[in-house]
């Protein structure tokens, strides 16, 4: 990935120096805290979108905030199972993952694409350390039993897709101590150490859970969540949320990224915060000032 270099000689000093101490009370009240963010989306192929993710989470880390990364892969691996002349197959949304499929997932989630995320963290001046789900026993994972949507009394047999049993976040936390920024790519292992493909949704929001984060971070293809008008709604209560699936405004594909956003706010994540990723440098703006590049879901 080439560096791109930012102009900033159209922005006054004093401006700069305005920006500055708008964030000073962001970094003072969240510094020593962990904040775990789901990269995917137009950020995790944009180079520029790439650059500004990678400044913005060190940056996070310079100021005394710990992000942790947990990152998908779907049109990659979509794309290299396309070049092996296998065809992916789909039920109910959910990738039927056999033992072949399931060694590419591995190769580009633990592969390919984990390492280009800690390449890049690490050129824009971090220490990013790659993790999965068998590394110190982070994600225990079983076989997700799929249940058919119009016949409850049928499953699906889609293959080698998890279920998380359990999360240990201690090497999570060890490395943020020790001054490093993990990256998880979202596989799990079962009791037999067989590896399992889990959705990085879940796994991002059982991560904030369990580390009790203080922001739930996902970066999306989306303004963020959309009343019936098709306005913004940049702040809501786990509660309103749950009125609004009720009612239809949230419906569709926005449900399942909501249903994990959720469980970490019901479950002791601070605020989840769904960010227009398409936005250079949305998230830092997210967190470090008074502007709103999504939705905040808050806890209470």
């Amino acid at each position: 990935m080439t560096h791109i270099p930012h102009d900033l000689s159209h922005v006054q000093s004093r401006d700069k120096a305005e920006i500055l101490a708008q964030a000073l009370p962001y970094i003072r009240q969240f510094h020593g805290k962990t904040m775990v963010i789901k990269y995917g989306g137009n950020a995790m192929t944009d180079p520029a979108l790439q650059q500004a993710f990678a400044e913005d989470v060190v940056m996070l880390k310079l100021v005394g905030i710990n992000p942790v990364v947990v990152h998908g892969g779907g049109p990659q691996i979509e794309g290299l199972l396309k070049r092996l002349g296998k065809q992916g197959q789909f039920i109910q949304g959910m990738r039927v993952t056999d033992a072949e499929t399931m060694e590419v997932v591995e190769w580009v989630l633990a592969g390919e694409v984990q390492q280009d995320i800690v390449g890049m963290i690490n050129r824009a001046g971090g220490k990013a350390v790659g993790l999965t789900g068998r590394d110190g026993g982070l994600i225990k994972a079983q076989k997700l039993k799929l249940i058919d949507q119009q016949d409850p009394t049928l499953e699906h047999d889609i293959g080698q897709v998890g279920d998380i049993v359990s999360i240990d976040p201690s090497v999570v936390k060890s490395l943020e101590e020790a001054g490093f920024i993990p990256v998880v790519s979202p596989i799990g292992f079962g009791e037999q150490g067989e590896s399992y493909n889990i959705n990085a949704d879940v796994v991002a929001a059982r991560l904030a859970t369990v580390l009790r984060a203080e922001k739930l971070l996902l970066l999306t293809n989306i303004r963020g969540v959309l009343d019936k008008a098709g306005e913004l709604l940049t702040n809501l209560s786990a509660v309103e949320v749950d009125a609004l699936i009720a009612d239809g405004t949230i419906s569709g594909g926005m449900i399942p990224k909501i249903a994990g956003a959720l469980e970490a706010a019901h479950s002791g994540c601070n605020s989840v915060h769904i960010i227009d990723g398409r936005v250079p440098h949305a998230m830092l703006l997210e967190i470090l000032s008074d502007e709103a590049y999504g939705t905040m879901i808050r806890s209470h």
